[in-house]
C-alpha cells in the first residue's frame, strides 16, 4: 500500500465524515481504513482528523493537507486516464429531487447501469439541500435557482412552466383574465428550505421577472404535494408543464393566463468546487445531459 491510497482514503473521510461509508465507498476493509490513516498521521507527526462519536472532521493541519491531495489525486487520475481507457467503477451516491427521478432518471436508469456495470449506484430523493460533503453525496440534481456558492452547477435543462388551477377551484372562485385579478385569488404555498415560505405567482412582464404574492390557506413542502393542492381545487399554481401533461389532457387541471409568460424552471446538477471530480460523477453527469437534452434551450 503506498501513499496515494493514503491520500485517497484521507480523501474520502474527509469528504463523508465516516470511516466506514469511506470504507464502503473505496471498497476495502474498514480495518484497513483505520490503519491507513494511523500510518498516515505517524508519518507526517500531525493529527489530520478530529474523530467523536458522532462524526469526523478534519483539523487545520488536515484542511490543508486535504486541498494539497485533492490536486495530487486529480493530476494522478488524469495522466492515468490519458493512457488508459478503463471504465469507471466505485461506489457513487447520488441524491435527486423526486419529481425529476421519476419523469426523467429511474425511467432509463437501467441504461446507465447496463453502460457502468462496474459502478455501484446508491440513490436517494430529496428536496431539502443536502450537506454534500457532510452526507458523503457526490452530487445531487436539483430545480430552480441555487444560492450555495460552494458548490458547482451545471446546467442540464430549462422546463417550461404554466400556471394552472382545477376545474372545481375555477368554478368556486371564476378564471383570473388578467394580472391585477389576482388579488381576488388563492395560491397553494410552497414551503421551501432555501427560500422559506411562497405563496407568489410569477410572470415576465417587459423582460423583468415580477412577482404578484396571493392570499394562501395551504402550504406544501413537496412537489408532487402542490400539484396535489391543487388538483383537490386548493388554489393556482406555477409548474413545469411536463409534471402535469396528463392532468392537462384529461381536463383535470386547465391552463390559466396563457398569455403571460412564466419564467422557465432551470434544471442543474451540483457537486462541491473543492472536491475531486471524480470519472464516476462526470459520466453521470454527461448522462444526465442526454437525458434533458430536449429540453436544453
Amino acid at each position: 500500500m503506498d501513499r496515494f491510497q493514503e491520500m485517497q482514503v484521507f480523501v474520502r473521510i474527509a469528504q463523508c465524515g465516516s470511516f466506514s461509508q469511506a470504507a464502503e465507498d473505496l471498497q476495502i476493509p474498514r480495518a484497513t481504513v483505520s490503519n491507513l490513516v494511523k500510518r498516515l498521521e505517524k508519518r507526517l507527526g500531525v493529527r489530520l482528523l478530529e474523530r467523536t462519536t458522532r462524526q469526523v472532521r478534519t483539523t487545520q493541519e488536515g484542511d490543508n493537507y486535504y486541498r494539497r491531495c485533492l490536486r495530487i489525486l486529480a493530476d494522478l487520475e488524469e495522466a492515468d486516464s490519458s493512457f488508459q481507457n478503463k471504465p469507471p467503477k466505485g461506489v457513487l451516491r447520488v441524491n435527486l429531487q423526486g419529481t425529476l427521478a421519476k419523469h426523467f432518471v429511474m425511467p432509463n436508469i437501467q441504461d446507465f447501469v447496463s453502460r457502468y456495470p462496474d459502478i455501484s449506484l446508491h440513490i436517494g430523493e430529496d428536496d431539502r439541500l443536502v450537506d454534500l460533503v457532510k452526507e458523503g453525496v457526490d452530487c445531487v440534481l436539483r430545480a430552480g435557482h441555487l444560492q450555495d456558492s460552494s458548490l458547482i452547477a451545471k446546467p442540464l435543462a430549462n422546463m417550461e412552466q404554466i400556471t394552472v388551477a382545477s376545474p372545481a377551484y375555477i368554478k368556486q372562485f371564476g378564471e383570473p383574465k388578467t394580472l391585477a385579478a389576482l388579488k381576488d385569488h388563492k395560491a397553494v404555498a410552497y414551503l421551501s428550505s432555501v427560500v422559506g415560505l411562497d405563496t407568489s405567482l410569477d410572470f415576465i412582464l417587459d423582460n423583468k421577472v415580477m412577482a404578484f404574492s396571493l392570499n394562501s390557506t395551504v402550504s406544501v413542502t413537496g412537489a408532487d404535494l402542490y400539484t396535489d393542492a391543487a388538483l383537490s381545487g386548493l388554489g393556482l399554481i406555477q409548474v413545469p408543464r411536463y409534471r402535469i401533461e396528463q392532468a392537462l389532457a384529461e381536463g383535470r387541471l386547465k391552463q390559466v393566463l396563457s398569455e403571460f409568460l412564466v419564467p422557465v424552471m432551470p434544471v442543474s446538477i451540483l457537486y462541491p468546487q473543492n472536491r475531486q471530480v471524480s470519472a464516476r460523477v462526470r459520466v453521470f453527469v454527461d448522462w444526465l445531459s442526454e437525458q434533458f437534452s430536449q429540453y436544453t434551450k
